[in-house]
């Protein structure tokens, strides 16, 4: 468990921090009439902006290359 969380910790940390900024931009932005489906709901905003924070910083993760 501890290799995998060092493995993927940029990842981990995009993931945390996409979820705060959807956090953030539910409460700021939002949606006012209930209507949207992404923006209405705070856990939906927050899983979202989860997932593109993961993918967007697993960009960045230095991959591993085995030797022969």
């Amino acid at each position: 468990m501890l290799s995998f969380i060092k493995k993927n910790k940029v990842t981990i940390a995009g993931i945390l921090i996409g979820i705060i900024a959807g956090f953030i931009y539910w409460k700021m932005i939002g949606c006012a009439n209930g209507k949207c489906m992404i923006t209405s709901n705070p856990v939906n905003t927050m899983l979202y902006g989860g997932l593109m924070g993961g993918l967007l910083f697993n960009i960045f993760q230095p991959t591993i290359k085995k030797q022969p």
